[in-house]
């Protein structure tokens, strides 16, 4: 896998979205994960247009923030492979609690992650069979169990893919 990095430098620009999803997938992308919420309308719409005009084509947008299925839905196919979930129905209920608890974590950094449910994945698309579902609670165990170590900086993630 060769990993390409862009930046939109916005959240609201779906035209933008667009125009860096089809240098992407001119270039031979196949999948783009996109974390740039109504920018990333223009992601979908570009891989939209390309599979309409070639159903044949293997394209794929990994959404972000909540189930985006709906979004890649073109005729018979869905260009969502998956998306990214953020649960923040939990952190708001966590917060919640202990406000009513007088425990209200003012000025504080909390982060909400695969330990607090803080994020998930999206299986609406008939792409994600249950072996693949499995295969990825493996991971999110290995991860919660300390035997993998997400990388956090660039850095850190290359020396990750050295290690391999």
């Amino acid at each position: 896998i060769e990993v390409q990095v862009q930046y939109a430098e916005s959240f609201g620009e779906p035209s933008k979205g667009k125009m860096i999803a089809a240098d992407m997938y001119n270039s031979g992308v196949d999948v783009i994960y996109h974390a740039s919420g109504g920018t990333g309308n223009g992601v979908f719409n570009e891989a939209k247009d390309l599979k309409n005009a070639d159903p044949d084509r293997q394209i794929w947008v990994i959404g972000v923030d909540r189930d985006q299925h709906d979004e890649g839905q073109i005729g018979d196919h869905n260009v969502t492979l998956t998306s990214m979930i953020k649960r923040v129905d939990v952190a708001v209920k966590t917060v919640a609690e202990q406000a009513s608890e007088g425990n209200f974590p003012a000025g504080e950094q909390i982060e909400f992650g695969l330990e607090e449910d803080g994020i998930g994945f999206a299986t609406t698309n008939e792409a994600m069979t249950d072996d693949i579902i499995e295969e990825v609670k493996v991971w999110e165990e290995k991860i919660l169990n300390g035997e993998i170590e997400v990388p956090f900086t660039r850095e850190a993630v290359e020396e990750y893919i050295d290690s391999l």
